[in-house]
């Protein structure tokens, strides 16, 4: 009846499996499948994600822990899938800084991948004297998306509050979403205890840090922040907890985050303090892993022996971001495969 009715239920999207296993057992009752839903963290299907902010991603704070497990069931079948074209005939407009290496080339080549296309400016072009809701009120006419990475953050979230495509933030100056929910899906990979492990965030305030603290509420997660008094972000509860020193958490700690310093932070009195070397790792927990943000910098956050250290998780682990770049295009265009 649906089908006939124009609608189907995906396989990929956790709302539509629960959806289908109540309709497969008799259950009708619409009161009664979206209590079903509320009980597992699901979406509502009054509210569907793609009339809602988190039609973009924009802001992890918009999602709950299943918006992003959908999200890597998507990556999922990408993967056990190779060669499938859902973008085919949709064209992207990025807006991307010459500097941008890693965030840059993988959204590139994960949309042409999946058989899209791209349109590339810098992100000053977003600077220029006209009103933002009539640049992407023009773009609306030829793009089915819109990838932006510029500094401003205000910037972003207004192309996204006007836009009627989905818009992607690939880095502000405020927080990095892309690639803390691509961190996480790797992990997921190497632990099936992913959710269950202890999280310590060595460095100041930043916009990885927040992008982690954000990605920490949403999933539940055991998540430490490690850095000088000042840097303390808010009170403590049970996705944040605020130390001054490492030798509190880093035993009790399985992965290990850092972000590259700001300037004032690049001297000997902080870096002897936090500095993470290999043998303050070999204090951590067994089978502890090390997870720089890149670009890291030997003997400023991390030393050359902690990178060359069975700690650090590797330059491969960062192979997925593609993957999971793919997946947030296909979540957010289509709401799944």
């Amino acid at each position: 009846m649906l089908e006939k009715a124009g609608y189907s239920l995906s396989p990929t999207i956790l709302r539509d499996v629960i959806v289908g296993y109540c309709l497969q057992r008799g259950v009708y009752d619409f009161v009664e499948i979206e209590e079903t839903l509320a009980d597992r963290d699901v979406q509502s299907l009054i509210n569907d994600r793609r009339g809602l902010d988190n039609m973009h991603f924009i802001d992890l704070l918009h999602f709950t822990s299943g918006h992003i497990q959908e999200i890597y069931t998507i990556a999922d079948t990408l993967k056990a899938n190779p060669g499938g074209k859902p973008l085919e005939g949709k064209t992207f407009v990025l807006f991307f800084p010459q500097t941008s290496l890693r965030t840059r080339t993988t959204f590139q080549s994960g949309i042409r991948q999946l058989g899209g296309d791209c349109i590339l400016f810098p992100p000053e072009t977003l600077d220029r004297r006209e009103e933002l809701i009539d640049t992407v009120k023009y773009l609306e006419n030829w793009a089915d998306g819109i990838v932006v990475r510029h500094p401003d953050a205000a910037k972003v979230r207004l192309l996204a509050e006007h836009a009627s495509i989905p818009v992607i933030n690939a880095m502000t100056n405020e927080n990095h979403p892309c690639e803390v929910v691509a961190d996480l899906y790797a992990l997921r990979q190497r632990r099936e205890d992913y959710l269950d492990l202890v999280y310590t965030y060595v460095g100041p305030i930043g916009n990885i840090f927040k992008a982690w603290a954000d990605l920490a509420e949403v999933m539940n997660l055991r998540f430490h922040h490690v850095c000088t008094p000042e840097n303390e972000y808010r009170e403590p509860s049970t996705n944040y907890r605020f130390h001054s020193a490492l030798v509190d958490i880093l035993p009790k700690s399985d992965v290990i985050l850092t972000d590259s310093l700001p300037a004032s932070y690049q001297n000997s009195k902080y870096i002897d303090a936090y500095q993470i070397t290999f043998e303050k790792l070999h204090t951590a927990k067994p089978g502890a892993m090390l997870n720089p943000c890149p670009p890291f910098f030997r003997s400023e956050e991390v030393s050359h022996d902690a990178i060359e250290s069975e700690y650090f998780v590797g330059h491969g682990f960062k192979k997925d971001l593609l993957l999971v770049q793919q997946a947030i295009l296909v979540y957010c265009s289509f709401g799944g495969l």
